[in-house]
């Protein structure tokens, strides 16, 4: 019997996730054919990106005004959980000694179920440390808004202070068609400058694997 192997998904501001990705082993020669095709066409977009870039506040009023975009309140559930996330990503990126001795979290055996669950336990406390640390020591300008379409809906993370840029969106297999579209149009709005494209930035890499996976 195969093992089943664990992925860490790495988001804009560190992992975010870990699933169980199926049964390793030699990948399919399909698999092989996608990710060669996936590679080929991000070279190919990459040729073709130009600077157009618009501050986070002109991407704002660029939603509220074309796509009916409502900011969610904070004092929401929603909104309390993923701010919560999004600081303890952040505070372990650009302000790590904060955490103290939960600063690191070490690569788990992938094949010990053991050594997962104390990354995963290490990841809880390490999300749980930095919620602790007040707003004077690791300021945020944490805002969330929301587009619903019919059938489904696109969540949008924004924190003005650390630059951040986040979409996520979930629905019907219609409704997945459009938000994907919305997506991209939303990502090519927000654009990259001549910076972003000579130095390869985080939010160069963004618009690149969106462009490239749309």
């Amino acid at each position: 019997m195969k093992a089943e192997s664990v992925s860490i998904i790495g988001g804009a501001d560190g992992p975010t996730s870990i699933f169980l990705a199926g049964r390793t082993g030699k990948r399919s020669l399909k698999v092989r054919i996608r990710n060669r095709i996936f590679q080929l066409r991000r070279k190919w977009i990459a040729r073709r990106i130009r600077p157009n870039a618009h501050t986070l506040e002109e991407v704002v009023r660029f939603m509220k005004q074309h796509y009916g975009a409502r900011e969610v309140s904070k004092e929401s559930r929603a909104y309390r959980e993923q701010r919560e996330c999004l600081k303890g990503a952040l505070v372990g990126r650009h302000r790590p000694e904060l955490l103290g001795e939960l600063r690191t979290i070490p690569r788990p055996d992938i094949y010990n179920e053991e050594s997962v669950k104390k990354m995963f336990d290490r990841m809880q406390k390490q999300k749980e440390r930095a919620a602790q640390i007040p707003d004077d020591q690791f300021p945020m300008d944490y805002h969330m808004y929301q587009i619903r379409l019919k059938g489904g809906k696109m969540e949008i993370e924004i924190d003005f202070q650390w630059d951040v840029f986040g979409i996520s969106y979930s629905g019907d297999k219609k409704a997945m068609k459009r938000l994907r579209r919305l997506s991209r149009r939303l990502h090519i709005y927000y654009g990259v400058s001549k910076e972003d494209i000579r130095n390869h930035s985080k939010r160069y890499s963004s618009l690149l694997t969106v462009l490239a996976s749309d």
